[in-house]
Parts: C-alpha cells; structure tokens; sequence
C-alpha cells in the first residue's frame, strides 16, 4: 500500500475537524475524496502532507509512519500537496515558479532535465516561460502549480479543489493533464473535490466525508447511478421519489453536480 491513513482526527480548539477517518491509497490509483464545504476534505490533505497536527491516528507512506513528520520531510518521500487556490509567487516568472519546485532537491542537473521534459508536457506554460505568473489565467496557474509540484520529485499527488473557480472547458483541460500524467508518469493522485461528475467519470475508489467522518469508500465502478453519493453526501434517503428531489434542490440541498 502506497498511502494508508488510519483512524486520523484533527482538532482545532474545541472544534473537532476529522474524527478518526480511514482511508487508502494504492500506486497508480486515482483516489476522489467528494465532500460539501466544511466536510474536512482540505484538513485531510494538509494533515497527511504534516501541515497541521494531528491530534490522534496514524499516517504511513510505503509502511513507514510519517505522522508527526515536517512537511519538507514528507515531500522529499515523494508525497506532495498541491493546495487550494493556485497559490503562484504573482511577481516571479513562470520559470522561477517552477524552480522553486526545484529548491529541495540536491540533483541540480537531473532537475534541470526535469523541468525541460514537464514543459514539454504542459507547452502552454513553454510559451509563457519569462511573464509573471501573476498574468496567467486561472486554468493556467492551475497548471503551473501541478507542475511546479511535479518537479519535488512527487509519486503521489494530492490536488484540494483543481476545479475551483475554472470554466467547465478548462477544467476538462486539467483533467485530461492529470490522466496523461498517470499514464505517461505512473503518478498516483489523491483529489478533493466537491462535485461527483467528473470524479465518477476518471476515478478507481471514491470516499465521501461529511462533517469530518467518512460517509461512503466504494469503487467507482460501483457508484455510476449516484445515488449512493447522494445519500451519503447530504445524509438523506436516496431512494427518494424523483418529486421529493425536486424539492430538495429547490431548497438548496442538491449539488448542481448531482442533480
């Protein structure tokens, strides 16, 4: 097993964020962690990549405990987060961005190849190697922060909302980057994100975590009709009339995604 958490919870102050969730990760899966907002998706990721504490349960990579571990340490196993938001260095070109993926590795001329050979794979950023990152798109920035966390060396890639605030053309365009890199690199990805649609279409094994416990862990395969999703995403009777549903979203309780 690549990635294995086991019975995490996290707290900050007196709120309880995750309460003892499990979950695995196989090489060369693509996991989806689906969830509503608050659910804990985002505190699962940061907690497995050591960026906040862990109150109780246990984190190991490759058989080895990596809980309680500095996140700089964690990525040089090959582990690493690409956060919320497209977090680009604005004012440094494309280029220094990339370099910065760069900074914790020893091997200067393999990392040099490296970079050559990932913008082969995203040209688009080839051709806006000298402007500031700051003057990308979003789907653009999206990718320069794929990218940059490929160059840390990263076997498994955990990505928190790669769709948030893209149009549905660009986030097609990620997607596709993210199952070439499978293919091609053998990357392994752990995903969050909020809408079942398009995890459904590309993922081996789904979990969906509402109100930090794990709700649903089946394969994908066994999940196409959605209704399973559903239940456990807002935490009613799928098999509700298609009427009772209607009032649902009219309520505001259905995801656009799963209507």
């Amino acid at each position: 097993m690549m990635l294995e958490v086991d019975g995490l919870s996290v707290r900050y102050g007196r709120l309880t964020a995750l309460r003892g969730i499990s979950l695995k990760v196989d090489e060369g899966q693509i996991v989806c962690i689906i969830g509503p907002n608050g659910a804990g998706k985002s505190t699962t990721l940061a907690a497995i990549a050591g960026g906040v504490g862990i109150q109780s349960g246990t984190v190991r990579w490759r058989n080895q405990v990596i809980s309680g571990s500095v996140p700089e340490a964690i990525s040089r196993l090959g582990l690493t987060l690409v956060p919320e938001g497209r977090r680009v260095f604005s004012t440094l070109s494309v280029e220094e961005n990339l370099l910065v993926g760069t900074y914790q590795r020893g091997d200067r001329a393999a990392s040099s190849k490296d970079l050559q050979r990932a913008l082969e794979l995203f040209s688009g950023l080839r051709e806006r190697i000298r402007q500031p990152a700051g003057r990308l798109s979003g789907g653009e920035q999206q990718m320069l922060v794929i990218c940059r966390a490929l160059l840390t060396n990263a076997r498994l890639l955990m990505i928190d909302e790669p769709s948030l605030g893209l149009a549905p053309m660009v986030i097609d365009q990620v997607y596709e980057v993210l199952l070439d890199l499978r293919r091609r690199n053998g990357l392994t990805l752990l995903i969050n994100e909020q809408s079942s649609e398009r995890v459904l279409e590309f993922a081996d094994h789904v979990y969906v975590l509402r109100n930090g416990e794990i709700q649903l862990s089946d394969a994908a395969a066994n999940l196409q009709d959605g209704k399973a999703i559903m239940s456990a995403y807002f935490g009613f009777d799928a098999r509700a009339s298609n009427q009772d549903l209607a009032v649902g979203a009219t309520h505001g309780r259905v995801h656009p995604e799963l209507r």
